[in-house]
């Protein structure tokens, strides 16, 4: 079967570090073009990809020989030239998150459906098997039944001119990491989760939340506990607490492709590390689109699911904040 010839919207940091590497070494997979709104950088990353380079974005999908796009723009503008792109024919891997809001990204997967097109987010985690061998114990009653969720994402400060610190540009916490312990929790716990509590909270100085937590439940009564920010020390785990035992994973979101998992099992009788081999969730991520397009696998709802509990989350901290202030204003009353 012929590779699937994508082309690159962009040349953000992540799509120079991990997505056009993990591409160049994918059989299934051919790069066609780069493109950028500066035409040095295109012929810079073209050259080293020996592709073709493009000078904005509209003229990249108007090239005949594309047909996917891979869209690593800032976050406001994935909705916008994820559109785009549908419209023009092309099969999508966007950047998380898909849209701003629940209503735009139902409304792009609408749009995936109706052309015959394929739409991923790129959540690159879900695509390491060390989930799969979690979900594989919980599912086996390793630790009976399961009573609760927990997972955090946080990283370190960013230079202030990070985009991930302008609001213009869709930055905030929630939006870059949070996505992570929200994606886990649909992950093990399905996509009927309801917000029973939310808090975000901007840095001094910064015009963006840079952290937050929620409180999430089940169906079931199982509650998931998330916290993420990117003004922390790193950290990167989730814990399934069961009512026989807990499973463990640290370096859950984003592992080097060299890391060789632990899975920590703990029981009455002690606790059991498990061993999984090295994988690269990078290449696993672009090998499932491809596999995908070529299938003709219809739009992945994840992302709505996804969205709506960022919307959700987002309206519980704003309606926890007025609360606080409303009650902060009676008492010096």
């Amino acid at each position: 079967m012929d590779p699937v010839r994508i082309a690159v919207m962009g040349l953000a940091s992540i799509a120079r570090r991990r997505l056009l590497p993990a591409m160049a070494a994918c059989p299934d997979v051919e790069i066609v073009a780069v493109a950028s709104r500066d035409a040095d950088r295109a012929r810079e990353a073209a050259r080293a990809y020996g592709c073709r380079a493009v000078h904005g974005y509209d003229r990249l999908l108007d090239r005949a020989d594309v047909e996917a796009v891979y869209v690593p723009l800032p976050s406001s503008l994935h909705a916008r030239w994820t559109e785009a792109a549908l419209r023009a024919g092309k099969h999508v891997l966007v950047e998380k998150p898909l849209a701003d809001d629940a209503g735009r990204a139902a409304a792009l997967l609408a749009s995936a459906r109706s052309a015959g097109l394929v739409l991923r987010e790129n959540v690159m985690f879900v695509h390491h098997g060390q989930h799969a061998a979690v979900r594989g114990l919980a599912e086996d009653g390793a630790i009976g039944q399961l009573r609760s969720f927990q997972a955090t994402f946080t990283i370190p400060p960013l230079p202030d001119d990070d985009i991930r610190y302008d609001p213009d540009l869709g930055g905030g916490a929630l939006a870059d990491v949070g996505v992570y312990p929200v994606r886990a929790a649909q992950h093990f716990l399905g996509p009927d989760l309801a917000v029973r509590g939310a808090v975000l909270t901007a840095g001094p100085g910064r015009r963006v939340e840079t952290s937050g937590a929620a409180l999430l439940t089940a169906d079931g009564g199982v509650t998931a506990q998330l916290s993420f920010g990117m003004e922390h020390a790193y950290r990167s785990t989730y814990e399934l607490c069961g009512s026989e035992g807990r499973i463990r994973i640290d370096r859950a979101f984003t592992p080097p492709a060299d890391h060789e998992p632990v899975v920590c099992l703990t029981r009455a009788s002690g606790t059991e590390r498990i061993r999984l081999p090295a994988e690269d969730q990078v290449a696993s991520a672009v090998a499932a689109f491809a596999a995908a397009v070529r299938a003709g696998a219809p739009a992945d709802d994840a992302p709505l699911w996804q969205a709506r509990l960022l919307d959700g989350i987002r309206r519980r901290a704003a309606e926890d904040d007025t609360d606080r202030a409303e009650t902060a204003s009676r008492s010096v009353r």
